[in-house]
């Protein structure tokens, strides 16, 4: 490659983690309508967060002491029990002691929910918020994409 094209050649930065995981909307998830409780999202919001901590290597290290400082969630269509849904989690910042995810619940190409969550890195459970480490920092924020987990359907 020539120093000309070198220098069109557009720089690639590295992509925060992010995965992608599938599961079903569960009876449990439902309300007496039959669509999906606003307490659903959240609950596939940690399934994909903890997906994607095991995939970077170091859930085992953060369990039990990244709690959930904010959450929020935007109800853009119904879900319904067993409803296919893909759960696609992005790390969106890595701040000294936090970090915040955005998510994406997509039923096919359908647009379902969307949200962010805000946790905490601690100490230990119930202690006081502590920096990342550099290397967990690192995985967050340069990773990519991580090897789905995809539900088999026959």
């Amino acid at each position: 490659m020539s120093e000309e094209t070198a220098a069109r050649e557009p720089v690639q930065e590295p992509a925060a983690a992010s995965i992608l995981i599938q599961r079903h909307i569960e009876w449990s998830d439902t309300d007496a309508s039959g669509a999906y409780h606003n307490t659903a999202i959240p609950r596939l919001m940690e399934a994909a967060e903890t997906t994607l901590l095991d995939r970077l290597g170091f859930l085992e290290d953060v369990y039990g002491r990244l709690p959930r400082a904010h959450i929020e969630v935007d109800f853009l269509r119904p879900l319904w029990h067993r409803d296919l849904v893909d759960v696609g989690l992005a790390v969106a910042a890595v701040g000294r002691t936090s970090i915040t995810y955005e998510v994406e619940v997509h039923r096919g190409d359908e647009l379902c929910a969307r949200g962010r969550s805000v946790a905490v890195l601690l100490d230990r459970a119930g202690g006081a918020p502590v920096r990342w480490p550099e290397e967990y920092r690192r995985l967050l924020t340069s990773s990519g994409p991580q090897r789905p987990e995809r539900l088999t359907v026959e």
